[in-house]
């Protein structure tokens, strides 16, 4: 399956008469989710297709650092899940008002509160992120919200090694993107794999 089919779904329901819906789409670490919903803004309106990535919800650095879990930073138990729930529970069934939300930048390694926004407009609403399928670490609550599902597959050892590019391009030295991406991302990868057969679509990637 295509991204166009995900695109047609989303046409699908706008011209429709559906209350707000909830997309969710799902792929392991560097399988190109970012590159799916940025696809997704290009193509629809912003007022009508609004887009929530999960990133924006990792724990700070500083809390990750209290925690002892900043060297598995990505990992299922180093976001503030409860938020994020909160968040798409008000988006869902709360309509009627804009809702905020922070936006996470790779290159400072941190989120800025209230960058993103979700008009009360908005018919349709993607969300993209590793854990919205999972039932482990308290993210249990998302996946009820979704009322349609995607998972994205990609060749394993592509998207390794774009995420080894990714993490060079943001600081990282080769021997240390690599460590990273083979060891706590792969983690995640496979957490994020076992996943995959609750997603009622699939988007393959080349």
């Amino acid at each position: 399956m295509g991204i166009e089919l995900l695109f047609q779904q989303i046409q699908s329901i706008l011209d429709g008469q559906n209350p707000r819906t909830l997309i969710g789409i799902v792929g392991k670490p560097g399988a190109g989710k970012s590159t799916v919903v940025e696809e997704i803004a290009k193509r629809f309106d912003p007022n009508s297709v609004s887009i929530i990535p999960m990133d924006g919800f990792h724990l700070s650095n500083e809390e990750l650092i209290k925690l002892g879990r900043r060297d598995r930073k990505g990992a299922p138990d180093t976001f503030d899940v409860e938020a994020f729930t909160s968040l798409i529970k008000k988006v869902k069934f709360n309509g009627n008002v804009n809702h905020e939300f922070p936006i996470f930048h790779r290159e400072i390694e941190a989120s800025i509160e209230n960058e993103g926004m979700v008009p009360k407009e908005s018919r349709v609403v993607v969300i993209e992120g590793n854990y919205l399928f999972s039932s482990d670490h308290n993210w249990d609550g998302i996946f009820q919200m979704l009322d349609h599902t995607w998972f994205i597959e990609i060749d394993d050892e592509v998207r390794i090694e774009r995420l080894i590019a990714r993490h060079i391009r943001y600081g990282k030295t080769p021997k240390e993107a690599e460590a990273w991406s083979r060891g706590s991302d792969e983690t995640n990868a496979r957490f994020i794999g076992l996943t995959a057969n609750r997603a009622e679509n699939r988007i393959n990637l080349p």
